[in-house]
C-alpha cells in the first residue's frame, strides 16, 4: 500500500512512496549502508501514524516520533495518519488579518489591495 511502513532485512523502517508493477519507490527513515541490491523487506501492512499528545510538547523526537532528548518515553494513546485530509474550507474560520510574510515590497502590495476594497 501507498504510505504503509515496511522493514528491511537488518531493521530500517522505511515508507512507501510510488508503486509500480516492477518498482516501488521507498523513503527511507534511518540507516541506508547496510541495503543493498537484493536485500529482503517485509511489509508491516501499517499505515504511516504518528503519535499525538501534549506530551510532545518542548520535546525534540527523530523523523519516526522516538524521543532522542533523554528525558524518557512519551506516552500516548492517541495518533493520526500522516496524510490526512485537510477540514473543508466551511468548517475553517474566517480570516480577518493578512500575514506578514517579512518582504515589505508584497506585504506593502497585499495592503494596499486589502485598503482598496469595500
Amino acid at each position: 500500500m501507498v504510505g504503509e511502513l515496511v522493514e528491511f532485512e537488518e531493521g530500517t523502517i522505511g515508507i512507501t512512496l510510488k508503486l509500480e508493477s516492477n518498482n516501488v519507490d521507498v523513503v527511507l527513515m534511518g540507516d541506508d549502508l547496510m541495503i543493498q541490491e537484493g536485500s529482503s523487506v517485509k511489509a508491516t501492512r501499517k499505515i504511516v501514524q504518528i503519535p499525538v499528545s501534549e506530551a510532545y510538547l518542548g520535546r525534540v523526537i527523530n523523523d519516526l516520533a522516538k524521543p532522542i532528548d533523554g528525558r524518557g518515553e512519551i506516552s500516548t494513546s492517541k495518533s493520526r495518519l500522516i496524510e490526512s485530509p485537510a477540514s473543508g474550507i466551511i468548517s475553517r474560520g474566517s480570516v480577518y488579518e493578512h500575514i506578514q510574510i517579512g518582504l515589505i515590497a508584497i506585504d506593502s502590495m497585499i495592503l494596499s489591495i486589502n485598503s482598496v476594497r469595500v
